[in-house]
Formats: C-alpha cells, sequence, structure tokens
C-alpha cells in the first residue's frame, strides 16, 4: 500500500499540460463513446507500441495492465491464463473483432494469441455481462483488427534469438473513405525451454475488409486462421519426463458486421460471428517398455447472431437495446489403454444455446454522465438469468472526472463439468457462476486510481472421490476478492514518457464443499490460489532524436499461494523488458530482451520459467 501512495502522490503534482486526450472506446458500451463518459476502468493499448516494444501475444500485452495477471507455463506454447481483478481463469471474456474466443464456459488459452494486425486492446475492468453475456464476469478484453488506410503499404518481418527461436511475417493494408483492407501471414517456430520434445509452431492468417458504401452504412468482415503444435515434456508437476507428448489446436474464425443510420435518430447493427477449433492431444510410450497410450479429438463451435438499435432521441441521450442468439457445441472422442487397466473409451456429443436480450441506456446531464442496463438470458440448460448494471460519473472541472458503478456478472458450466462421463462425471444440473461488483475512481490527468469490491457465488468445485453416484463437479464456493489499482501516464519531458501501473489484491475463500482438504483449490479464509498481492510494472519511453526508441519496463509480482500437495506461498519474482527500434530509411532495425536480468523464481510450482531471452531483426516496408 506504501508504494501505491507514493506513486499517487508524486503523479498528482504533474503539470496539467501533460493530460492526453481521452479516447473513444466501444467494448464498454457496444458503441463508440468518448473514455470520460464510461463508468468502468478502461485501458487501451494501441498496436503499434506493443510492435515497437517487441511484443508478441495478447498474454504478453495484457501482463502490465492494471488488475491483470497472466499466468504461463513456462516454454512458448504453455498454458497461459489470464486472472483478472482476482476472478478465476475463466471469468473473463476475450472477443477479437466481436467474436468470443472463450470455449463455452469461459476457458481460453492465450498461449498462441497473437498480435498480428492488431490495431488496439481494449480492456475493460469490471462485470460486462450486461453486454456480453456468459464469462464477462470479471471484464472483457477486446482485440481490434487494423483497417488499411492510405497508399498500399507492404511489410515484412524476420526475427530470431534464444532457444532457437525464428518469426517471420508478411502484411499488406491500404485504404480509402469507402474501402479499406489488412492482410497477414505469420509464422513462429522454436525449440522450446526444455532439451527435448519442446518445439513449437505458430502460423497464424488474418486479414479483415472494411466498406463504407456511403456516409449511412458500413460493412466490415473479419476472418483469422490459427494453426498451433506444442511439444511439452513435463508432466502436471512441471518435470520433464516425456518425450513425445503434444498437443495442436487449428481452426478459423469469422466476424461479419453491417451497419446502417436510419433517419436522424436510429443506428441499425447485425452481426453475425463464429468460430470454429479442432483441438488434438496424443501421448504413445516413450519406450518399448512403457505401459499406456492416450489420445483425445475435439471439435468445438461457438457462433453468434445479434441485431442491435441505438437510439438518440436528442443530445445526450442514447439507448442501445439488442437481441443476441449463441449457439456452442463440442464433439469429441478420448482413449486411453494400458495392461493394467485395458482399454477405456469416452466420448461427448453436446449442444447449447443461449437467447440474450439487453438494454442499457446512457444519459450526460452537464458534468453527469449516468449508465443504466439490464439483460436477461435463456439457455436451454439452466433457464433463465438477468444481470444488471449501474454507473456515475462526475466531471470536476478540466481533465478531473469522479466515477462510480456496480453490476452482476455470471459464467455458465463448462461442456466438461456438465457432462463428463469417464473416470469424471459432470453434473447436468451445475448451476451458473456468479458475481456482484462495485467499484469507486478518480482520474486527475494521467492519473488513475480505483477501488473495487467483488463477490462470487456458486462457484463450480471438484472433490476426487464423490460419494456414490454423485458426480465429481457441484456448487458450493463462494469467495471474494477487493484490491486498489494505480495508472499513471505522464511525459517527464518531451522525449521521456513514464507510466506506472500498481494492483494490490486481497482474495478471501468464504464458503468450500471440501473444508477439510488443506490441499485443496477452496480453502475457507485462505487466498484464491495463483492472485499475487501486489504488481507493481512501471515503464519508460524514450525517443532519441528521430531515428531510435526504446522502451524500459519492470513488472514485479507480490507472493501468491499455489497448489500442492503441501499447498505453498511461492516468492516474489522480478522481470525485467527492454526493447529498442532504429529507423533507416525503409528498414527498422529492432530487438528485444525479456527477463533481462534471468530472475529464475517460478512462476508456477513445479515449472521452470523461460531465463534470459534476446530476439533482434527487423522489418522493412515498401510503399506509404
Amino acid at each position: 500500500m506504501n508504494v501505491a501512495l507514493l506513486v499517487l502522490t508524486v503523479a498528482l503534482q504533474q503539470p496539467r499540460d501533460t493530460v492526453e486526450l481521452k479516447p473513444v472506446v466501444v467494448t464498454a458500451t457496444r458503441v463508440a463513446v468518448p473514455a470520460d463518459l464510461v463508468a468502468s476502468a478502461v485501458t487501451v493499448l494501441r498496436g503499434s507500441d506493443l510492435v515497437a516494444q517487441g511484443i508478441r501475444t495478447v498474454a504478453h500485452a495484457l501482463a502490465t495492465v492494471p488488475g491483470v495477471h497472466v499466468v504461463e507455463t513456462g516454454s512458448y506454447g504453455g498454458q497461459t491464463s489470464l486472472f483478472l481483478r482476482g476472478g478465476e481463469s475463466d471469468y473473463t471474456k476475450v472477443l477479437l473483432d466481436g467474436v468470443p474466443l472463450n470455449q463455452a464456459g469461459g476457458g481460453i488459452d492465450l498461449a498462441h494469441l497473437t498480435i498480428d494486425n492488431v490495431d488496439r486492446i481494449e480492456i475493460v475492468r469490471g462485470p460486462v455481462s450486461v453486454l456480453y453475456g456468459s464469462d464477462a464476469v470479471t471484464g472483457v478484453v477486446q482485440i481490434f483488427t487494423r483497417t488499411g488506410q492510405g497508399m498500399t503499404r507492404a511489410t515484412a518481418d524476420l526475427h530470431a534469438g534464444t532457444y532457437g527461436t525464428t518469426q517471420g511475417a508478411l502484411d499488406i493494408a491500404a485504404g480509402s473513405d469507402r474501402f479499406g483492407y489488412s492482410a497477414r501471414v505469420s509464422r513462429l517456430s522454436s525449440d522450446g525451454l526444455y532439451s527435448y520434445n519442446n518445439d513449437y509452431r505458430n502460423s497464424v492468417v488474418s486479414a479483415r475488409v472494411r466498406m463504407t458504401p456511403d456516409a449511412r452504412s458500413d460493412v466490415s468482415l473479419t476472418y483469422r486462421y490459427g494453426d498451433d503444435t506444442y511439444h511439452f515434456p513435463t508432466n502436471g508437476q512441471g518435470a520433464p519426463v516425456d518425450s513425445n507428448q503434444r498437443s495442436a489446436e487449428r481452426g478459423p474464425l469469422l466476424s461479419l458486421s453491417a451497419g446502417r443510420r436510419v433517419g436522424e435518430h436510429f443506428e441499425a447493427r447485425i452481426d453475425v460471428t463464429a468460430r470454429e477449433a479442432r483441438l488434438f492431444f496424443n501421448d504413445e510410450p516413450d519406450s518399448p517398455g512403457e505401459d499406456g497410450i492416450f489420445w483425445s479429438r475435439d471439435y468445438v463451435r461457438r457462433s453468434t447472431r445479434s441485431a442491435q438499435i441505438t437510439w438518440r432521441p436528442r443530445d445526450g441521450i442514447s439507448v442501445i437495446s439488442g437481441l443476441e442468439f449463441e449457439d456452442e457445441r463440442q464433439r469429441g472422442r478420448s482413449e486411453f489403454r494400458s495392461s493394467v487397466f485395458g482399454t477405456l473409451r469416452d466420448s461427448m456429443d453436446v449442444r447449447r444455446n443461449n437467447t440474450g436480450f439487453f438494454t442499457q441506456a446512457l444519459v450526460t446531464a452537464g458534468r453527469t454522465a449516468l449508465t443504466l442496463g439490464r439483460r436477461w438470458d435463456d439457455n436451454s440448460r439452466f433457464g433463465t438469468h438477468v444481470t444488471s448494471r449501474a454507473g456515475l460519473v462526475f466531471r470536476i472541472g478540466e481533465g478531473t472526472r469522479l466515477r462510480f458503478s456496480l453490476g452482476t456478472g455470471f459464467k455458465a458450466p463448462t461442456f466438461f463439468e456438465n457432462f463428463a462421463r469417464g473416470f469424471v462425471q459432470g453434473d447436468p444440473n451445475l448451476k451458473p457462476e456468479r458475481s456482484r461488483s462495485w467499484e469507486v475512481g478518480i482520474e486527475r490527468g494521467g492519473v488513475a486510481v480505483t477501488y473495487f469490491n467483488q463477490r462470487f457465488r456458486d462457484l463450480v468445485e471438484f472433490r476426487g472421490s464423490p460419494p456414490p453416484g454423485e458426480p465429481n463437479y457441484f456448487n458450493v464456493g463462494a469467495a471474494r476478492a477487493n484490491g486498489i489499482e494505480v495508472n499513471v501516464n505522464t511525459s517527464v519531458t518531451r522525449q521521456l514518457v513514464l507510466a506506472v501501473n500498481y494492483t494490490y489484491l486481497h482474495t478471501r475463500v468464504q464458503q468450500s464443499g471440501t473444508p477439510t482438504d488443506p490441499d485443496g483449490l477452496f480453502v475457507p479464509g485462505e487466498p484464491l490460489l495463483r492472485r499475487p498481492t501486489y504488481t507493481l510494472a512501471p515503464q519508460l519511453a524514450a525517443t532519441l532524436g528521430d531515428n531510435a526508441r526504446v522502451t524500459l519496463g519492470v513488472r514485479w509480482v507480490g507472493k501468491r499461494d499455489d497448489v500442492g500437495p503441501p499447498r505453498t506461498t511461492l516468492d516474489p519474482f522480478t522481470r525485467v523488458h527492454v526493447s529498442g527500434e532504429y529507423t533507416v530509411g525503409r528498414v527498422v532495425l529492432s530487438g528485444s530482451i525479456e527477463n533481462a536480468l534471468n530472475d529464475q523464481s517460478q512462476e508456477i510450482t513445479g515449472f521452470r520459467p523461460r531465463g534470459r531471452t534476446v530476439m533482434v531483426g527487423g522489418r522493412l516496408t515498401i510503399g506509404r
């Protein structure tokens, strides 16, 4: 807490000429509005800045955002999870141009999600289920694909570095007021952190087309295809023991959005989105004498169709109403064979749909902005669920504002939690997990401070040995999370920009269905797992002359509890990131160093972190 107070005291003394204009954001309200009318905490990351910092993945980009903690299992391609404001790793909805990237039930692995062709990333903290339904319990992350502007411009990237890593890409973009497009193809390969069976391959194709036939209409189409293969030798405790274990994921996503202004007061928009993924896992015997083989094949699909109307009866009032239909499916097969247990096969072919109706009003009067919203969801599996949202913004003079918001969120169970039928038995009668949250914040110039308070109910728990005939999954758990977020952005000089992000987090389990298990995921009175008590991330960006740019960032992460047995508390760790660019004509030479101090402190119990990682290369641009 002393660090937060020091950061705040210094930042509030900054002169007012360092204030930057607030951007226009979309994710917080589903329509473009000035950020200073939004009652929720919002962060916007620009794609061009991320490229200049040598950042490759969305997970890396989010790691320094206030309230965010990213956990990864070390090597390129390893499981990467996102914890926002102390919530579960499946409590944040991640969208790409409106396409949900989460699997049914909120689960998402960010390891393969790159910033290829990204214009910006918007992060809204706090429950946004009113606008986005299930999974938006503690926030929403939306990635926007860039749209070409100006004359045709083509770029080629090539970088190489530690762990036998190479990265290459080709892209092209162009556009006018009526038509624009962008496309990018990229490929990353790495030998990985371990000496054997740790190869990683990641290929991405991304494209977006935008058309504006007239001043009242717009149409956009996004397509993205990912193909990832990850070999990993580690078991569940992080020990390298397997020479041929591997997984793969591949599949497309598609987003079509069309809008038109009707008369002076109405705007209508239709969105159609779909994402498909094929998941593979193989683990054959490592040697002729080893017993046991396991494989699985899954197909998952999540598609959405929605219609939205925005009504602006007069200046200062806008009402958004929408109807959304979502279809979720999963088919899968798996097989385990051994001489001891014989052959065990499992299969799944399940489907559910959800119809949601939402409405939200934004009313501005003088220096005050009021937001009120409500949503009704009718799910084919668990019935009706209602969420609400309210926010108030009061602007005090130039560059200062107070804001307050409260709301509720929910997350549907995963298909596995509902329908597993193998070693594990799901419960088709599980209820959605729920949250209730409120926050209060103050912003002045380039400084924002937020206090948030959340309560989670009906958490889904797992018991390894249930009573005969009962499922392994059940609703009981309850927990809370509260904390403080501090964000500072200020220009120290014309060539030097300072950003400081600080998060203090306090979590506690309040109720558990397995209270006597000291090594369980939910232990009453103990913190939630893998949520650090604090994160401090200062960053300096320096412009050197007309051609060079250097960025230095540090991330200090505090202690946090992790799984056992026995349950343990991990020590704090430090990660230092350095990057730079130098422009020579049409060529930009660049380099980056992650974990520059080679800190080997574990982020997850048993798993080695990547050591000092150096990448160097450049990009060539042809065109304007």
